[in-house]
């Protein structure tokens, strides 16, 4: 009795290492499980669904397409509905050249927005890197600031700026620059307004965190060897900040390519842009099947390049290696 008393700790002992083990791998495992249970729910199967009904066709019905799976039919019912899918929306979305150059100049809008948001976006992350440490987190939530509005009434209050009578004109007149109001509104030039304003803290914010981690010792020995601040910044500053450049222009360019308030709001009737296309269809036409069928090639459009460059990038850095 009493050996088997002795030895109960040390078994008791010789059990604590392996739990501990056991409990960090079940840990570890869940940070993984976590994040992919959280795409196969919210990104992988609202694909599938949108993608499916992209190769249905429209019916009046509810909902307005057809075949509709019905799982009460078990495996039997199941593969009937497939059979019954097909590409045509696809080869219609091909043949119509409204969606071809409403991709091509949603593209192009966001594109450009991209860039000028780029253009202003850095001196302000520029600036708030190089501003006091004190002052930082001040200007920090400026930035920050806009989004404890609605977007929508950002967007709306451009609407009072920039039309006919509103303030911009009324102050440009008032100190006697122009005679007669500028068209500004229902023109590309508010698009692009609306884009760089509404976008803009996506910009600043990861350029602002490049920025601030840089070590300033570099631009001093550059300025002691002879080197100009014009070309210590583009030696050494902008390399040291692409990937805040990357980074911002990804998350303005994305959402700003499949955009639609401000379009429709700032760009009028007339501006062609997928969002807006892609909105007609789903609610004025209610052709969900055709909708659908453009919506995922945006959302090709936008994955497909972006796990290119991903993959460009790591095979880089792989060669540096």
């Amino acid at each position: 009795m009493s050996n088997l008393a002795a030895s109960a700790p040390v078994a008791a002992a010789a059990q604590k290492p392996f739990l501990n083990r056991l409990a960090s791998g079940i840990s570890s495992r869940l940070v993984i499980i976590v994040p992919y249970a959280w795409l196969l729910f919210f990104f992988l199967v609202p694909f599938v669904i949108v993608f499916k009904i992209s190769l249905s066709q429209s019916a009046i019905s509810m909902p307005p397409y057809a075949p509709s799976i019905d799982f009460s039919e078990g495996i039997a019912g199941l593969w009937a509905a497939l059979k019954e899918l097909s590409f045509d929306n696809y080869v219609w979305l091909t043949e119509d050249p409204l969606y071809f150059n409403a991709y091509i100049s949603s593209v192009m809008i966001a594109g450009v927005s991209t860039l000028l948001t780029l253009l202003v976006g850095y001196p302000i992350a520029y600036g708030m890197a190089r501003a006091p440490a004190s002052l930082r987190p001040t200007l920090l939530m400026l930035v920050i600031l806009p989004f404890w509005t609605s977007f929508l009434i950002r967007v709306y209050a451009w609407i009072g700026i920039l039309k006919p009578e509103g303030l911009l004109n009324q102050f440009l007149m008032g100190i006697g620059v122009i005679s007669t109001p500028l068209v500004i509104m229902n023109t590309y030039t508010a698009i692009y307004i609306g884009i760089v304003y509404s976008y803009l803290p996506f910009m600043v914010l990861p350029l602002y965190s490049s920025l601030e981690k840089m070590d300033n010792s570099l631009i001093e020995a550059a300025q002691d060897l002879g080197c100009p601040p014009i070309s210590a910044f583009w030696k050494i500053t902008f390399p040291l900040s692409l990937p805040g450049v990357i980074a911002g222009c990804l998350l303005v360019f994305i959402p700003a390519v499949g955009e639609f308030v401000i379009p429709d709001l700032l760009g009028g009737s007339q501006t062609l842009m997928i969002g807006r296309t892609l909105w007609n269809e789903f609610f004025a036409n209610r052709d969900w099947p055709v909708a659908s069928a453009v919506a995922i090639i945006l959302l090709l459009v936008l994955v497909i390049p972006i796990v290119l460059f991903q993959h460009a990038q790591a095979r880089a850095q792989e060669q540096d290696r």
